[in-house]
């Protein structure tokens, strides 16, 4: 006789699947900065208990993402310009190493690819969606990173990311954009033509200037 079988949304699934949802949530700037959240208030948005709610909080909180106060409060982070400058100096660390990494496999299926990823996020601007253009700015990014096959430095540059997702969508409704950011053309350019120190410099270019714009 065949045992029935487990329910699928277990309590180490259901932890998983708020966990991911929340992470994105945070990383694409949904939750404004300083955003208090409850376990009561996430258990009843995703349908679960506390216990999962509880974990995926834990686990956000280890990542950056989540903040715990010495009260026991939970928000999204809000950055001094300290933290930002921090951030901004990973980053450009980061994200020009992992470019220099993808070059040598950027094959024109990859390139087509961040073409269509950046004319998304024309779209994001002309719809003045914040945590659309985050979002697609992200993905023309990681698509780029993930043929570096160095998933460790992924790994670490999420985290940053993650930190900053809500500052910078409350900064992207300050700054009214209407045009894609400049730096994905350069970007595009130098992996076309296989320079490196070309790509290396629009990458770092790109994500520093945007972060500047974010200290008050």
């Amino acid at each position: 006789m065949i045992p029935p079988s487990r329910p699928v949304d277990s309590a180490a699934s259901a932890h998983e699947r708020v966990y991911r949802a929340l992470r994105t949530q945070v990383m694409h700037g949904e939750i404004a900065p300083g955003a208090a959240l409850t376990l009561r208030g996430i258990g009843k948005q995703f349908d679960v208990s506390m216990t999962p709610a509880r974990e995926a909080v834990r686990r956000l909180v280890a990542e950056g993402a989540l903040f715990l106060s010495s009260s026991g409060r939970v928000s999204t982070p809000e950055l001094t310009n300290e933290r930002i400058e921090e951030l901004a100096s990973i980053r450009a660390l980061l994200e020009p190493e992992l470019a220099s990494r993808a070059l040598p496999r950027a094959h024109f299926a990859l390139i087509e690819r961040l073409e269509t990823i950046n004319s998304g996020v024309s779209q994001m601007v002309a719809r003045h969606s914040a945590s659309g253009y985050i979002r697609m700015n992200l993905e023309f990014h990681r698509t780029l990173y993930l043929r570096a096959q160095a998933p460790a430095m992924l790994a670490m540059l999420e985290t940053v990311w993650l930190q900053l997702g809500p500052t910078m969508s409350a900064l992207y409704g300050r700054l009214n954009r209407t045009e894609p950011p400049y730096h994905h053309k350069l970007i595009l350019a130098a992996l076309k033509a296989g320079d490196e120190p070309g790509l290396r410099l629009a990458i770092r270019t790109d994500v520093t200037q945007g972060l500047r714009m974010l200290k008050n």
